[in-house]
């Protein structure tokens, strides 16, 4: 389960609740913040500089890191609640078929206006779409292709891959689990040693294996996301992590300034820094380490300030999915818009934002809730014949 899908209101954590639709919000504007830096993305603005990178470079590494914690702690809860045999055909349909449908219908602009932006195809979209669901066309793109659904792709592999693995997870809780959790008990500072096979991960698998999200040959993006999917399944109903991270959230928060502060001056410095021998494998372990302190600086801070409730906050965490699903479609297509428009960087990054999340919420409120055969398309549960769709939906 991701998490994007909802869990049992009886196991309901607000403070997750929260940071699901607040690193949802910072993921909009991350990927609105692709179409201005120099990386390389699916289309780019004419206003492309370093400006923003330094920012992004403090979300990167830890905002899909952190869903993937979620994802973990929400299918814990709903495997309790449910058993895998109850909970597995449903959620495996609430991913897959979201899936399949951003593949075959809401990616292709992505696609379309990628390969059009770099020159590689001229025609309608029509004429682009038998050529999207074909294989070997020659394009520096794989089609079909899920783009940002990766997400989706791999939290549905990890849940069946948990399932299986049942028993065994339970063994592991029972016995490796009991003296992680002692030491934790004596020691709270320990669960920053959680870093640990992320660090192992980033200086020995993430050079042989760069990212890809194609599923079958991404070992590292694997290792390294499995990884804080399991912390998060095997967190979920500890008390005593969930006691560390309050215990450690000063050192932690202080850890993550000091290292966010560091990854900002090594950017800034870059062509200074890039020629030391062993600059990167240590840039790679700072950035691991800032990212388990942030995400327990979070965690932490969550569990303070945002452990409430409110009724807007059940709607949001249902429109967390659908919104997922549309952001990053509507920011390409209106983003290649104003590609050669003249208009300053603030006026077309106003007209993005505004298109993206005016966009998400309409297309959510008004067709995705009320549709019936529509909900199923992204995420959410199909209501009663009859019954208007309302705010309680997959999402939580």
């Amino acid at each position: 389960m991701s998490a994007l899908i909802s869990v049992p209101q009886s196991t309901r954590r607000h403070d997750l609740d929260w940071l699901r639709v607040l690193a949802f919000g910072a993921l909009i504007f991350y990927h609105i913040g692709m179409f201005y830096v120099t990386w390389g993305w699916h289309v780019k603005s004419d206003h492309a500089s370093p400006f923003l990178e330094p920012a992004m470079l403090l979300l990167n590494p830890w905002r899909l890191a952190l869903l993937f914690f979620i994802s973990g702690v929400a299918l814990r809860f709903a495997a309790d609640a449910r058993g895998f045999r109850a909970l597995l055909p449903e959620r495996s349909a609430r991913l897959f078929v979201p899936l399949a449908f951003g593949m075959l219908v809401l990616v292709v602009p992505q696609a379309y206006f990628e390969l059009f932006y770099k020159g590689e195809f001229r025609g309608s979209i029509g004429d682009f779409y038998p050529r999207y669901l074909g294989i070997g066309e020659g394009f520096s793109i794989i089609t079909p292709t899920w783009n940002h659904l990766w997400y989706v792709a791999y939290v549905l592999v990890y849940t069946l891959l948990l399932a299986g693995l049942a028993p065994l997870l339970k063994t592991v809780e029972g016995n490796f689990g009991c003296t992680v959790t002692g030491w934790l008990r004596r020691h709270p500072a320990t669960i920053l040693l959680i870093a640990a096979p992320f660090v192992f991960y980033a200086l020995v698998l993430n050079p042989l294996f760069p990212t890809t999200h194609a599923l079958v040959d991404d070992w590292a993006t694997h290792a390294n996301y499995l990884t804080v999917l399991l912390v998060g399944w095997f967190a979920a109903r500890n008390e005593t992590f969930w006691s560390a991270v309050d215990r450690v959230l000063p050192v932690a928060g202080a850890i993550a300034l000091t290292l966010g502060a560091a990854i900002v001056v090594a950017r800034l410095n870059l062509d200074e820094f890039r020629w030391i021998d062993g600059f990167w494998p240590v840039f790679g372990v700072v950035r691991t380490i800032y990212a388990w302190t942030v995400i327990i600086t979070l965690l932490g801070l969550a569990r303070r300030f945002l452990n409430w409730t409110l009724p807007a906050l059940k709607y949001m965490s249902e429109a967390v999915f659908p919104w997922y699903i549309l952001h990053q479609t509507i920011i390409v297509v209106v983003g290649y818009a104003m590609i050669g428009s003249g208009l300053p960087v603030w006026g077309e990054a106003a007209i993005i934002v505004i298109a993206t999340v005016g966009g998400c919420l309409i297309l959510h409120e008004y067709v995705i809730r009320r549709v019936r055969w529509l909900r199923p398309l992204f995420g959410l549960k199909r209501t009663a014949k009859g019954r208007r769709a309302g705010a309680a939906g997959a999402m939580a």
